[in-house]
């Protein structure tokens, strides 16, 4: 039997040593934990709970070993805090679960990944940079704006302000972004078409799109946005419709060739906005994506496309298998 080895950044444990609620704001409940380990012993796997990267650090130190480690970490400090897990586990030479150090690395930084995205001829909406605030004057973009912190997820540091329609409204936000997450803020092109996110299974040339689906607002949400806020309470504030004909076959071709060209490996998640004329553009990747079966939404949209979890977790984890057959 493989023997699986689980790491995890649980949000209970990190609000008990004194961290906030929007600092946990990506880190997974105990509901989740508790779904991934149960589907995966359905699937005749053997799991051992790791924990954080610390508790990982010391398992390690006491020589215990995995075939394989289911790495769900999201990490704590620095642009790179994806990474941090699977870097320590490739230093071990034990393989991982999603994709490489490199891509992980590479794909929180938004503005890095455009760039890549963008070179490789993949619409994406037009950017700025700012790192500092000297650097506000320099944007020459035509507004409205679309303003959020370079290295976020699960929407931290956007909500209706981050839709910005002057000099002014962008000066403000971006100084108080740099000042709450103290790091650089992406100033894109606000797209004011619909939003949809794809999600893909495999690897390389064996990718696949398992479907796609639209966000739209409810009447009470923040508006223009896929916010904090609206994710926090997507129960409430939000519609997840599933896509079809041209738009899904639009979708989820350019997902996937987005996916590919950054070399996302076994599952992630890819956003795409419509301009106004209809035409679809990258927002950014997830190769790290939530896996709660109810309130993720990888997870929802598969439910959306006749994919059930158990099925979901097997396309996962038939991909890191393989891909750890081949390296042997």
């Amino acid at each position: 039997m493989i023997k699986i080895g689980f790491t995890y950044d649980l949000r209970s444990a990190y609000l008990a040593m004194g961290y906030s609620e929007l600092e946990t704001a990506e880190f997974d409940r105990e509901s989740t934990i508790d779904a991934i380990e149960s589907t995966l012993n359905q699937l005749g796997y053997e799991t051992d709970r790791i924990g954080h990267i610390k508790q990982l650090v010391e398992r390690l130190q006491n020589g215990d070993r995995w075939d394989i480690v289911f790495n769900i970490c999201e990490g704590m400090y620095g642009i790179a805090r994806e990474a941090q897990v699977p870097a320590l586990l490739e230093a071990y030479n034990i393989p991982c679960v999603f994709s490489s150090p490199l891509v992980m690395a590479l794909t929180l930084d938004k503005g890095m990944t455009k760039r890549v995205i963008r070179d490789a001829g993949i619409a994406t909406p037009e950017f700025f940079v700012v790192t500092k605030q000297d650097d506000i004057n320099k944007v020459d973009l035509p507004f409205p704006l679309f303003v959020k912190p370079v290295a976020e997820g699960t929407g931290k540091g956007i909500s209706e302000k981050s839709i910005v329609q002057n000099k002014t409204e962008l000066a403000s936000v971006c100084r108080d972004l740099l000042k709450a997450y103290k790091q650089p803020v992406l100033v894109e092109t606000f797209l004011s078409g619909r939003e949809f996110t794809v999600g893909i299974t495999g690897t390389g040339e064996k990718a696949t799109a398992v479907g796609c689906m639209e966000i739209v607002l409810k009447e009470h949400a923040e508006k223009g946005v896929y916010s904090y806020v609206n994710k926090e309470e997507c129960e409430d504030l939000i519609e997840y419709v599933i896509t079809t004909g041209d738009d899904k076959q639009k979708c989820e071709k350019l997902a996937l060739e987005a996916y590919r060209i950054l070399n996302c490996e076994d599952g992630g998640r890819v956003d795409i906005r419509y301009s106004h004329e209809g035409n679809p553009s990258f927002l950014e990747i997830n190769p790290l994506p939530g896996l709660h079966p109810e309130h993720s939404d990888l997870p929802i949209l598969c439910t959306l496309n006749g994919i059930a979890y158990p099925e979901l977790m097997k396309m996962i984890m038939d991909s890191a298998i393989q891909k750890v057959r081949q390296k042997k």
